[in-house]
């Protein structure tokens, strides 16, 4: 894919997402208005776990805390027990919980708008303070995960080796108008249509447009 060819592919996926379920952490950010911190204690519970877990371990723990504050006042074995099944539910509790105390004692109770920021929070790693930026705050930044860094290598459109190196390529390539957007759109085609083994091009709309990197067999 070229980068010219960008446009005709978000066109494609944008299409395509209006009959997709949102993601867990994207549902999070629409129901609650953007509310920066249950966009990272979301991001946080989805770490390893499957999409229907985090939505619902969210929500449940959402109705006891919604704030640092209310966060600090669980026990930490309260927290395990509601986002359980959750993968690693005993880390992310205790996580969850310094995280809320450093954003009280540092911040005021308020979630950093900067990357830069957000990775000096425990746990927080580059795709976390994407999506918190860009989901929480709806400022710039590219959140890549596993598919993002997948399908635009597939594509051609990078040629990277690691999700970070994707992110500061697609700085790089993509308009800033799809930042936000790509997480999204990237992941709902990732499970559906471009998955990592045997991925079904044959129903694959943008076919003409991938350069189909490393694909040794597909559907």
């Amino acid at each position: 894919m070229k980068p010219s060819d960008v446009s005709e592919a978000f066109r494609i996926l944008r299409r395509r997402r209006k009959s997709w379920e949102p993601a867990s952490v994207t549902e999070v950010a629409e129901k609650s208005g953007r509310d920066p911190y249950l966009v990272l204690v979301s991001c946080l519970i989805s770490l390893r776990t499957k999409d229907e877990v985090t939505a619902q371990s969210s929500q449940r723990l959402f109705r006891l805390a919604d704030t640092p504050d209310k966060m600090l006042r669980l026990p930490a074995r309260k927290i395990a027990e509601t986002i359980y099944p959750a993968g690693f539910y005993r880390k992310k509790a205790e996580t969850l919980q310094e995280i809320s105390r450093d954003l009280l004692e540092r911040y005021g109770g308020k979630v950093p708008d900067r990357i830069e920021d957000l990775l000096t929070l425990n746990g927080v790693g580059r795709k976390t303070a994407n999506l918190v930026v860009t989901m929480g705050h709806g400022k710039p930044g590219i959140c890549v995960d596993t598919h993002v860094h997948r399908i635009t290598n597939r594509w051609g459109l990078v040629e990277t080796r690691n999700p970070e190196q994707t992110e500061f390529a697609l700085r790089e390539i993509l308009p800033q108008r799809y930042w936000i957007p790509v997480n999204d759109l990237l992941v709902g085609y990732g499970k559906r249509i471009c998955q990592p083994v045997s991925p079904h091009c044959s129903l694959c709309e943008l076919a003409g447009l991938c350069d189909r990197v490393g694909v040794g067999r597909s559907r």
